[in-house]
């Protein structure tokens, strides 16, 4: 078990080391390249001591998981791939601290390591200015991964809910052509809670943010030494130096755009980006993707009926988990196997619990 984990470890070094090449390879903008690089550096010197701490002499490759994360950056952008690392890191680091808290050893600070990154950058590139910071952070900060992990959870939805609705009513009619209907309603009603549900959601919060940025656009307009006191604090509190604080403060206060789009950010906590997206698009979205995994157990039942109808619609939802429980892994760094059973069982005892309680009224009504 300990060599099992001590050869996770390592592995979650390497992919992390690969992934941050890949980004450092595509990246545009030479200060964030240059970040990306340094990244990467630090991930090889983990995965480097772990294989020394671990009695092993061969450095694995970059994982499968990794070269698909990779192939989806070409195909989609890599933002999503730095999503992923965004989430890796951070479980590094809660893990990190967890371990120490256990073992009562004190907590240094640099557990939280793109903190530390970014204070090495500051300490080491006497050229990075505010303004060099501020892109860097919105970059750090609009990633996609949660694009992606959404698809994955609304697939999970459709399947998970419209399986055990079918179950549950060929459990009470023994497949016959009521499941069909019920099925295709469950599709419908469901797909369109959720379009309606994401509709009210990104629309809601949309128009309070921009009751919260024209507030701040306000006290930018009328007290522009108060923010730029307000952005020295914040970047003081990042452990920058607070000399350095004021100027780049300063530097980004020379262009009043920048300075709004960094208060926004740090004060608020309010990515722009995702203000742009548009609340019908992310309606439609969701009821397709509600819609494809809702579909998959109602399939057999426009072609046949009775039990082995009952079969294969089991036997496709199950593949469907299996998938979607696998898809997972792409964020959690599990094993497919583990995660793809683990769907796979869960969602065949909610199909079993339903089917069980149709049985047992559709008993009851006949008799």
């Amino acid at each position: 078990m300990l060599k099992n984990t001590k050869n996770k470890n390592i592995q979650t070094e390497v992919d992390a080391c690969y992934l941050y090449s890949k980004l450092a390879s595509v990246e545009s903008d030479a200060i964030v390249a240059n970040v990306f690089r340094q990244m990467s550096d630090i991930e090889k010197s983990h995965a480097e001591a772990f294989l020394i701490k671990a009695h092993l002499t061969e450095m694995p490759l970059p994982s499968m998981r990794a070269k698909i994360l990779n192939t989806i950056g070409k195909l989609f952008g890599y933002d999503y791939v730095l999503g992923v690392l965004m989430d890796t890191e951070k479980s590094i680091s809660n893990a990190v601290i967890a371990a120490k808290n256990k073992n009562k050893l004190p907590i240094t600070g640099s557990e939280t390591n793109h903190v530390t990154i970014l204070r090495s950058l500051l300490e080491n590139e006497s050229k990075v200015t505010g303004s060099q910071l501020a892109k860097f952070e919105s970059r750090h900060r609009s990633v996609g991964g949660n694009a992606l992990r959404a698809a994955v959870l609304g697939g999970n939805d459709g399947l998970v809910s419209n399986f055990s609705l079918v179950m549950g009513i060929a459990g009470a009619t023994s497949g016959q052509s009521g499941v069909l209907l019920a099925g295709v309603a469950g599709l419908l009603a469901g797909a369109l809670s959720m379009a309606l549900g994401e509709w009210i959601s990104v629309k809601s919060s949309q128009e309070l943010h921009e009751n919260q940025m024209q507030l701040e656009m306000d006290e930018l307009e009328t007290n522009p030494e108060g923010e730029q006191k307000e952005l020295a604090l914040i970047y003081m509190a990042k452990g920058i130096p607070e000399d350095q604080a004021h100027d780049m403060a300063a530097d980004i206060m020379l262009n009043k755009e920048l300075a709004y789009d960094i208060l926004v950010k740090e004060e608020l906590g309010i990515n722009t980006d995702e203000l742009k997206g548009s609340a019908m698009e992310a309606a439609v979205y969701s009821f397709i993707l509600f819609a494809i995994g809702a579909v998959i157990p109602v399939m057999p039942f426009f072609f046949i009926s009775g039990t082995t109808a009952i079969i294969i619609s089991v036997a496709c939802s199950a593949i469907g988990l299996f998938l979607i429980g696998s898809a997972i892994t792409l964020f959690t760094g599990k094993s497919i196997w583990f995660s793809g059973m683990r769907q796979v069982i869960f969602g065949l005892m909610a199909a079993a619990i339903t089917f069980g309680i149709g049985k047992l009224i559709g008993v009851s009504l006949a008799g």
